[in-house]
């Protein structure tokens, strides 16, 4: 994954294509390509999002005609694309894999790890190479743009999917630690995760750095996401006694208070022992 500046390149590589549905995403594209990049990414680093698909999506790629998934702005190398294979694949019959780029040099790397149709990697961008999976992993490839941008972005890969498909959009830090996604469909967003290495957190908050363009700039008092982020804070610090038994069972407690709030947190709670909270996205929907 490959991500700007920072040493997170993989947001830089992937630039938006103008469509007629987002006429304006050129200039998020101009932008893009205006932005150093060193191309690097680390294995295991969407470790995170990644076991939350196994524990969430397996039905709803089982049950498609054709099982295909899109993994979006792979960066300069094959490595998460490859890991997103090994770790679905055991689970779905006939899974295929598409890695897109808009980079041809990146794509033409990644020839030697090529194995359609199980794996392949193509020239694309938010277009979706004019495919229709039923699930896109779109991971890192927003943060330079700005909030319209990155909206009209949703949008054209909304448009993209196959009929009942799943658009998976997030960010985390260079090694995984630290995760945030949204979870949307043709209609719209349909979740919000925050995920994390609990032991490297200091408080829930933590994640906000983490959070996708649609609320990173509405964690600010008055907005839902802000109101959301500071319970948790609240239910941490509550929590803080159970820190004798490890921040898992910190966190887990945290999550609890949340759901006793009325939160309305969204799949099991065995999620919650892997340092994951899901909240429907109009308790979080900026206002």
């Amino acid at each position: 994954m490959s991500e700007a500046g920072s040493g997170h390149k993989k947001r830089a590589s992937l630039s938006p294509q103008p469509q007629r549905r987002a006429p304006r995403l050129a200039a998020g594209r101009a932008r893009a390509l205006g932005l150093p990049t060193r191309g690097t990414t680390n294995a295991n680093r969407l470790r995170r999002v990644d076991r939350w698909l196994l524990a969430t999506q397996v039905p709803r790629l089982r049950d498609s005609a054709r099982p295909l998934v899109v993994d979006l702005g792979y960066g300069a190398s094959a490595v998460t694309t490859l890991e997103l294979v090994e770790r679905l694949g055991p689970e779905v019959d006939g899974l295929e894999v598409v890695g897109l780029e808009i980079d041809p040099a990146r794509v033409a790397a990644v020839a030697d790890d090529r194995d359609p149709p199980r794996v392949d990697f193509r020239l694309g961008g938010f277009e979706l190479a004019g495919l229709q999976p039923v699930l896109v992993r779109a991971f890192n490839v927003l943060r330079q743009y700005d909030e319209e941008s990155a909206a009209r972005a949703w949008d054209t890969m909304r448009a993209g999917v196959a009929p009942g498909g799943l658009i998976v959009e997030g960010t985390c830090d260079e090694w995984g630690r630290r995760s945030a996604w949204v979870a949307l469909d043709a209609d719209g967003p349909l979740t919000l995760t925050l995920a994390a290495r609990v032991s490297d957190i200091d408080r829930p908050s933590d994640l906000a750095e983490r959070l996708p363009k649609a609320l990173i700039h509405h964690n600010v008092p008055g907005q839902p996401v802000h109101e959301f982020l500071r319970a948790f804070d609240a239910a941490w610090a509550t929590a803080a006694g159970m820190s004798t038994f490890g921040p898992r069972q910190r966190w887990v407690a945290a999550v609890e208070s949340l759901a006793d709030q009325g939160w309305p947190l969204v799949g099991s709670s065995r999620r919650w022992r892997h340092g994951e909270v899901t909240v429907r996205w109009s308790a979080v929907a900026p206002v």
